[in-house]
């Protein structure tokens, strides 16, 4: 301690800003925030649940925070900044509040992380100034797309029978960029663009994809097969639920979504088998702790995170759902 003193002194008395030590934030002293849109949801929970489990093994404090909209954001950066902590991991509700959360943060000297979703300027141009980490929404889109089309040719459907119900929420870009990589991936494989319709989703979760997906069945009652894809594996489950409403069976159902988290595991572990044929699954867990303990380092030592890291998925049905998920630590 006391040479650490003189070290401080000298700079002083050589007129330098005392710059912090790496040792000016010990393990024990560090607190990061993670805030998500959707704390209910089986993702973010995993998300929240890896990042504390890191601290406790690291030492440093994890305050898990929700974040629907973008006042409790904000609100939840003022009660971090009261507990002290040092910056925060953040899904936000919507990644137009970039610059607004931001210019919160440095009001605070925070550093930031998003996770899933990436924040967009004005122009919705990405920020690139806030180191990021998430999927590849277009390459996991294409592997759902090419999980359908494949499950297509096994059952042995005739395209002309067959239509595509595309669950789409186009403000958010990580959702356009899923719902176009496996539109895209389906139009290679031969399906039919006049077959795919749209079901414009309020929110990102089951209900508010069944609203969407029923009138769609209604009005297209001259299909004999759907596949339904959207943005993550709640809003895919939502169109299998309206299908089964409509009268479809699962034999004539083909669903395919994105997470891998308990809405799939619970659906894979239904006695019979239902139109959600499967999900691309992605590590929870892994966004959850990388994330972590990316901030946790740039804090402590200065290392800033890359700008942007993308991560890729694994398709997870019912036939290999646990083997999946132990493999991916889900």
């Amino acid at each position: 301690m006391q040479c650490l003193r003189n070290l401080k002194a000298l700079a002083v008395a050589a007129g330098i800003a005392c710059l912090p030590f790496h040792s000016a934030h010990a393990a024990q002293d560090v607190k990061i925030g993670f805030i998500v849109k959707k704390p209910e949801q089986a993702w973010f929970i995993n998300e929240q649940q890896a990042a504390t489990q890191l601290g406790e093994k690291q030492g440093f404090d994890v305050v898990r925070l929700s974040g629907v909209d973008g006042q409790e954001v904000l609100s939840a950066i003022d009660n971090l900044n009261s507990q002290g902590a040092q910056g925060f991991v953040i899904c936000p509700p919507d990644v137009r509040l970039g610059t607004v959360i931001m210019r919160r943060a440095e009001q605070y000297g925070m550093k930031v992380v998003t996770v899933d979703d990436r924040f967009v300027d004005a122009e919705g141009d990405p920020i690139e100034a806030v180191p990021h980490l998430g999927m590849s929404g277009y390459k996991i889109g294409e592997q759902v797309g090419n999980a359908i089309a494949r499950e297509i040719e096994v059952r042995g459907w005739n395209m002309d029978d067959v239509a595509a119900l595309r669950i789409t929420n186009y403000e958010l870009p990580t959702a356009k960029e899923r719902t176009d990589g496996a539109t895209d991936a389906l139009l290679k494989a031969g399906f039919s663009k006049e077959h795919i319709f749209d079901a414009p989703q309020q929110n990102t979760d089951t209900s508010s994809a069944f609203a969407a997906a029923s009138p769609v069945f209604s009005k297209r009652g001259e299909y004999k097969h759907w596949v339904i894809y959207a943005l993550n594996e709640e809003s895919v489950l939502g169109g299998v639920r309206a299908s089964e409403q409509y009268g479809l069976t699962a034999e004539d159902v083909i669903g395919v979504g994105i997470n891998g988290s308990g809405a799939a595991f619970a659906e894979f572990s239904r006695e019979k088998p239902t139109g959600f044929y499967g999900t691309v699954a992605v590590s929870s867990t892994m966004h959850g702790r990388q994330t972590a303990e990316n901030l946790y380092q740039w804090i402590i030592d200065g290392d800033k995170p890359p700008a942007n890291t993308e991560t890729t998925g694994k398709l997870m049905t019912r036939d290999n759902w646990k083997q999946v998920k132990q493999n991916l630590n889900l």
